[in-house]
C-alpha cells in the first residue's frame, strides 16, 4: 500500500435486513465521489458486512466487500445464521477477521454503523488495538436519527459498560438525520455524556442517483415496498389486494428476505394489474417514477423517499422496536409523509389513500437532506492535513422550523 490513497473501512453487523449495509454503501459511494476533491487524494476502502446478499448491490470503484460469517436474531439473542458452531466461537472468528482487516489495511477512517462494539463486543478489542497502533486513524460511530424509545436505547448504552471507553475510541458520532425533525440527544436516545461527539449530518438523501427502472411496468403506477421483507408480509399482502386508481398499475416489492411461503401468498393475492417482485436492483428508480408509494418506515427506504416529491404513506413496524413508528410520526409532524398504524392496516385503507393522493405532490425541501454531502466534509476535516482546508457543512447544521402536517394525513 502507498501512502497516497485514503483508506476507508465501513463496518455493519447485519443480523436482519439489509438496512445497515445499504446505509454504509450509500456513504461509501459519497466518500468515493467527493473525498478526492476535498483532500486531493484517491480513495479506496472495504465494506465489512454480515450479509452475503449485500454484494449484489455493487460497490464504488476502489472499494471491495468483506463478508463475515452470518448471524441472526434468535429468541435468546444472536445466533449463527449458517455455521454449525456456538455463538462464542462465531464471535471469536468474526472478531479475528475484523482485527485482521483493520490491522492489515491500516485505514485512515473507520465508520461503524449503529453498534459501537459490534455484535457481542466483537469489534471492541480490534478497535482498541487499532487505536494503539494507529492513533491517527479517525473512528466514527454512525447512527440513524432514531434509535428506539429512550428506555430501550438507554439499556443498550448501559450494556456497553463505561461510556468513557467510547470516548477513548471514537472521534465523532454522526447522526444521519435532521435535528429539527428528531433529536436523539434531546430525547435521551444518546447519552448526555456523549453529546459533545455528536454531529447531525442531515438525512442521507440528496445525492442518491437513481438508476434504470427494472420492474417492467409502464407508467402510471403506484408502488408498495417492504424493505428487506423479513417482516413485510402483512403490508405487502394488504397492498396486493388493494384497488388502485383508474389507469394505474401497481408494483409490489416484497423484499429479498421475505420467506418464500409468504411471498407466494402475496403473489397469489395480487389483483389484475398488480405485479409482485421479490426485489429490484434500484428501489429509488421505482420511487421516483411512481405516482404514490406505500412503504414500511425503515431508514433507507425513507431516505430514498425523501429525495422525491412522491406522495408517501408509511406503515411503520411498531415492535419489537419503536424506531420506525417514532420516525414516521416525526416526519408526519413536519409534513413529509402520511402515516397508517399497523393496527389500522387493511387493503381498504391503502386503497382509500392511493385514490386520494394520486395526482398530488409532497414537497420535502424544508428538511435537511444533505447528509451525503455533509459526511465527506466531516470525514475530510477529521483526516490529517485536511482540516484547515475544508469548510464545515452548512445546511446540515441549520435548524429547520416545523411546518404543519398535510391535511388529511392518516393516523
Amino acid at each position: 500500500m502507498s501512502d497516497d490513497e485514503l483508506r476507508v473501512v465501513l463496518y455493519s453487523h447485519d443480523s436482519q435486513g439489509l438496512g445497515h449495509t445499504r446505509r454504509n454503501l450509500a456513504i461509501a459511494r459519497s466518500l468515493a465521489r467527493h473525498l478526492p476533491a476535498l483532500t486531493g487524494r484517491p480513495v479506496t476502502g472495504m465494506l465489512l458486512t454480515g450479509v452475503d446478499a449485500a454484494t449484489s448491490y455493487g460497490r464504488p470503484e476502489g472499494f471491495d466487500w468483506v463478508v463475515l460469517p452470518g448471524i441472526r436474531k434468535g429468541s435468546g439473542g444472536y445466533a449463527p445464521r449458517n455455521l454449525a458452531v456456538g455463538m462464542a466461537q462465531l464471535t471469536s472468528l468474526r472478531s479475528g477477521m475484523l482485527d485482521a482487516a483493520l490491522t492489515g489495511f491500516r485505514p485512515h477512517l473507520v465508520v461503524v454503523d449503529r453498534h459501537a462494539w459490534g455484535v457481542d463486543r466483537e469489534l471492541r478489542e480490534p478497535l482498541r488495538r487499532l487505536r494503539a497502533h494507529s492513533p491517527g486513524t479517525a473512528v466514527v460511530l454512525g447512527l440513524r436519527e432514531v434509535l428506539d424509545e429512550p428506555g430501550a436505547a438507554a439499556r443498550e448504552w448501559a450494556a456497553l459498560g463505561d461510556l468513557e471507553r467510547v470516548h477513548e475510541v471514537y472521534d465523532q458520532i454522526w447522526v444521519y438525520g435532521d435535528r429539527a425533525v428528531h433529536d436523539p440527544v434531546a430525547s435521551g436516545e444518546i447519552p448526555a455524556e456523549l453529546a459533545d461527539l455528536v454531529r447531525h449530518t442531515g438525512y442521507l438523501s440528496t445525492g442518491r442517483v437513481p438508476g434504470e427502472r427494472t420492474s417492467g411496468v409502464d407508467r402510471p403506477y403506484v408502488l408498495s415496498m417492504a424493505g428487506g421483507g423479513c417482516d413485510g408480509h402483512r403490508l405487502t399482502l394488504a397492498a396486493a389486494r388493494a384497488t388502485v386508481p383508474r389507469g394505474h398499475r401497481h408494483v409490489v416489492i416484497t423484499g429479498p428476505q421475505m420467506p418464500e411461503e409468504h411471498a407466494e401468498q402475496v403473489r397469489a393475492a395480487a389483483l389484475p394489474g398488480t405485479r409482485v417482485l421479490s426485489s429490484v436492483p434500484d428501489a429509488l428508480a421505482e420511487v421516483v417514477a411512481a405516482s404514490a408509494v406505500v412503504s414500511m418506515g425503515g431508514y433507507n427506504s425513507v431516505a430514498e423517499i425523501l429525495t422525491t416529491s412522491t406522495p408517501a404513506l408509511l406503515v411503520p413496524r411498531d415492535r419489537p422496536r419503536q424506531e420506525q413508528l417514532i420516525r414516521a410520526r416525526a416526519l408526519r409532524a413536519h409534513g413529509a409523509v402520511d402515516v397508517l398504524s399497523a393496527d389500522s392496516l387493511s387493503s381498504a385503507a391503502l386503497s382509500r389513500w392511493l385514490h386520494r393522493v394520486v395526482g398530488t405532490v409532497q414537497p420535502r425541501r424544508h428538511l435537511a437532506l444533505d447528509g451525503l454531502h455533509a459526511v465527506p466534509v466531516l470525514a475530510a476535516r477529521l483526516l490529517p492535513g485536511a482540516r484547515s482546508a475544508v469548510q464545515p457543512p452548512g445546511p446540515a447544521d441549520l435548524v429547520v422550523p416545523a411546518v404543519p402536517a398535510r391535511a388529511g394525513g392518516l393516523r
